[in-house]
């Protein structure tokens, strides 16, 4: 019985994230774990037009 709780408590977290995952590619958000990712300002480092990219055009 315990390993039915813990197994649906993992499902439920795992498809919680997916959810989050796919809401947030659907409003545009390019990088999912920057706070600024959704609004085009990302300076973080991650793959969505920052300023890594600026310099490699220099």
């Amino acid at each position: 019985m315990t390993d039915l709780i813990v197994g649906a408590v993992l499902v439920l977290i795992l498809g919680a994230a997916v959810r989050y995952i796919i809401k947030a590619k659907k409003s545009g958000a390019k990088c999912i774990g920057c706070p600024a990712g959704g609004n085009g300002t990302c300076s973080c480092g991650c793959s969505g037009g920052t300023s890594n990219e600026k310099d490699e055009d220099k």
